[in-house]
């Protein structure tokens, strides 16, 4: 960067300070409420989290609370006067009948998992479990699966299957099979095969397996007759009788040539399994685990290209599950969910051909504010409303997030979040037939939320919600003050230059949400921040972040737009961008920008453009399309050139899925042709790199297997060699999220500094 361009101290000083006081605002990872035997009061437990920027990690601790239920029917919550750190745990799950508590502990290097078993006042076992039995229990999300059986006798859950044996070689090169003793100075290991990885945020696993932990004695099974070809997680102990066969149900992901990379990505085909549980027989006041005889997983779900999340209701009568099938079968990487149920057979015989009933069917189009389709990113572990058929979900409506209740056997659903309000909501948990919750929007940080159902002679479905008070998303003055003097709306965009071909979804205004500080009757205009989402198939929600929270506070009207593509708007319009990538959503976003200009909201002279991933390939599409309409750029690791990403990306089949649209899917092959690579590159950022000339700055992940940083070092040199004003930061340890403490909060500070030198 040139020197004229270098920032003060005192601007970075004074920044950072700001920045830092949002960036230390926690968030509830997760929540549970145990309820009492009296019936009067139970128990809650915040697991917290909050970046610590010296230690580079996010700090975790432990809030209790008690919580009193009133005569009136209202709540109150006492709160502890401080919180409790939790150090190096990986997971903590409740038994069903909350009486023990197990705390994972992986090793950061090399070492033993370590199993705790906590009761009520005492840790009660500890067991360490060998990195010969397996690795590091998976706790991401996603292939994450932790599951107590209904006596409490056993835990099951997903792991990485321990490493073959390397071979070994000794000075003279002679070879010996498996593994020698690290202590034996005479050998040395070799590399053996290489094997594929799951991609992005999967470096370095292998291959995540099954296996049950006895609680009494501590020994370890490996779940048997699962064939090595499947990944497995999400596992769920099936319900059973007395002496009937115990079965483990869990969630697999095959590959053929290759495992394409899985982070955020639904189209990976994927189905429920059953398969049967070691047994565990007691005897002498001893309890001895055997194997059952090698029985083959049963595939529950063979005539459906994904299944996931299963949740089995709480008398044990059915089975139900998410799917993204529009997504696998499009190649779009997510789409419109649906939901599913299983009839769970009484006789505990396992049945291929098991009837699965459509729940609720994607969503083509709604209209009228009607429910625009399912868009579930997770689901709790207990879900249940009281009567056992109702179970409440988060769920993407347009530009927010709400929750549902939906009867899994009438399909009937309900808004139960407030319609009239424009804020996001998470679910945290279900306390009997109440819900606790997360309310936020962009200029209101977080606030938990208790619902009770509102019962009157005409209506049993209204929900109120009350305000929690409580200590954990406390912020200081200086941030109260901002970000209460700001305003947000949701807008609609009407489509420009709707034709014939569009279907009716995609015809339909698409949303953008805009934070000011600033009312619609001011005569003077902050700059403003065109914000845009990656995937393309993700979304911007109408919730707090602190990072935008941050630039709106140091004098920027941000304009965060959810151009067509974006989940939440029913599947036709999300279908609408694949094969139309760097046309379709550039010129939404064009539009977005012009309509916020003629309603009087932004000068046309001081807009600048923020965007990650996909979102950076909009960014970088933009200043070379529209290289007039933008005064300074910051892209997080874009997407720049197509051709060059194809061969280095974890998903090269995103690449012919936007490009080709669904025929994409089809097209996809490793080794694409001089036509593949041609058009990938004329839908690229690159091919408009002869008219920009934005000051850009680059934020790239050097560990980035989604968008490799190959692709923005191409672009910024290009951009260099033009002569335009341009900055690279590489975060030498970061991936494609760039969301490790000090990693975000650099980033963060470098966007509000360069948009400080060109829009202001």
């Amino acid at each position: 960067m040139d020197k004229e361009l270098q920032p003060t101290d005192q601007e970075y000083a004074l920044h950072s300070n700001l920045l830092h006081q949002f960036t230390a605002i926690p968030t509830v990872d997760k929540a549970w409420l145990f309820n009492s035997h009296s019936g009067l009061a139970s128990q809650g437990m915040f697991c917290v989290s909050q970046p610590n920027l010296l230690a580079n990690k996010r700090k975790k601790s432990i809030i209790s609370a008690s919580v009193i239920r009133e005569n009136d029917g209202s709540v109150s919550f006492q709160w502890p006067p401080f919180p409790i750190e939790m150090s190096g745990v990986s997971a903590m799950v409740p038994s069903p009948s909350v009486s023990k508590l197990l705390i994972v502990r992986n090793p950061e290097t090399e070492g033993p998992c370590r199993f705790e078993i906590w009761s009520s006042s005492q840790l009660e076992k500890e067991f360490h479990v060998p990195q010969s039995k397996h690795g590091s229990v998976y706790t991401d999300g996603w292939f994450e699966g932790i599951s107590w059986n209904l006596d409490e006798t056993c835990i099951a859950y997903v792991a990485e299957e321990p490493a073959p044996a390397k071979p070994t070689f000794n000075d003279l090169g002679d070879y010996k099979k498996g593994d020698s003793s690290d202590k034996d100075c005479g050998t040395w290991k070799g590399q053996g095969e290489w094997e594929e990885e799951w991609g992005e945020t999967y470096a370095g696993k292998r291959q995540p397996a099954l296996f049950v932990i006895n609680i009494t004695s501590g020994e370890v099974q490996a779940v048997k007759g699962i064939d090595h070809s499947l990944s497995v997680g999400q596992v769920v102990w099936a319900p059973s009788s007395e002496g009937s066969v115990n079965y483990l149900i869990f969630v697999g992901w095959s590959f053929e040539t290759r495992k394409l990379g899985i982070k955020y990505c639904y189209n990976r085909p994927c189905a429920l399994y059953a398969v049967k549980a070691p047994q565990h027989e007691s005897k002498d006041n001893k309890t001895e685990t055997r194997s059952t005889e090698d029985v083959q997983a049963v595939n529950l779900t063979q005539n459906i290209s994904s299944a996931f999340f299963p949740r089995f209701s709480p008398d044990g009568n059915f089975l139900v599950f998410v799917s993204a099938s529009s997504s696998v079968d499009s190649g779009a990487h997510s789409a419109t969910d649906s939901l599913h149920r299983i009839d769970w057979p009484n006789d505990t015989k396992l049945y291929q051909s098991c009837k699965i009933h459509e729940v609720i069917p994607v969503v083509l189009f709604a209209e009228d504010g009607n429910f625009p389709g399912l868009y579930c990113s997770n689901i709790l572990s207990d879900p249940w409303l009281s009567d056992g058929q109702r179970l409440v979900i988060a769920s993407v409506w347009h530009s927010k997030q709400v929750l549902l209740s939906i009867n899994v056997l009438s399909g009937e659903i309900l808004r139960i979040t407030p319609a009239d309000s424009n804020f996001s909501w998470s679910l945290l948990t279900l306390d009997g037939d109440n819900i606790l919750a997360v309310s936020s929007s962009p200029v209101d940080v977080p606030q938990i939320k208790y619902g009770t159902i509102v019962k009157s002679a005409t209506n049993n479905n209204e929900w109120s919600w009350s305000d929690v008070s409580n200590p954990i998303f406390k912020c200081s003055d200086k941030v109260r003050s901002l970000v209460s003097s700001h305003t947000f709306s949701v807008m609609k965009v009407p489509v420009k230059d709707v034709s014939e071909s569009l279907t009716k979804g995609a015809s339909q205004p698409y949303e953008a949400i805009f934070v000011s500080s600033k009312t619609m009757k001011s005569d003077a205009c902050d700059p403003l921040i065109v914000v845009l989402h990656g995937g393309p198939h993700s979304v911007s929600l109408s919730s707090f972040s602190k990072p935008l929270a941050y630039l709106s506070s140091v004098g920027y009207s941000l304009l965060i737009v959810n151009y067509r593509g974006s989940i939440g708007f029913g599947e036709e319009a999300l279908q609408s961008l694949p094969g139309k990538a760097g046309s379709q959503d550039v010129n939404d976003v064009l539009t977005a920008i012009d309509h916020v200009i003629n309603l009087g909201l932004a000068s046309p002279s001081k807009i600048g453009v923020l965007g990650g991933s996909h979102g950076g390939f909009l960014t970088t599409h933009l200043i070379g399309q529209a290289p007039e309409k933008f005064v300074a750029a910051a892209a997080r690791n874009p997407v720049c050139n197509l051709a060059l990403m194809v061969g280095t990306t974890d998903i090269p089949d995103w690449c012919y899925v936007e490009t080709y649209g669904t025929k994409g899917r089809d097209k996809f092959t490793e080794a694409p042709s001089a036509e593949d690579l041609t058009l990938f590159y004329s839908k690229s950022p690159i091919s408009h790199l002869s008219k920009a000339k934005t000051p850009t700055l680059f934020l790239l992940g050097a560990k980035d297997l989604r968008v490799p940083i190959s692709t923005g070092l191409q672009y910024a040199r290009a951009l260099r060699e033009k002569g335009v004003p341009t900055k690279v930061i590489v975060f030498p340890n970061d991936v494609h999220g760039i969301e490790r403490p000090q990693s975000d909060f650099e980033s963060y500070l470098n966007i509000a500094i360069w948009f400080n030198k060109y829009c202001k």
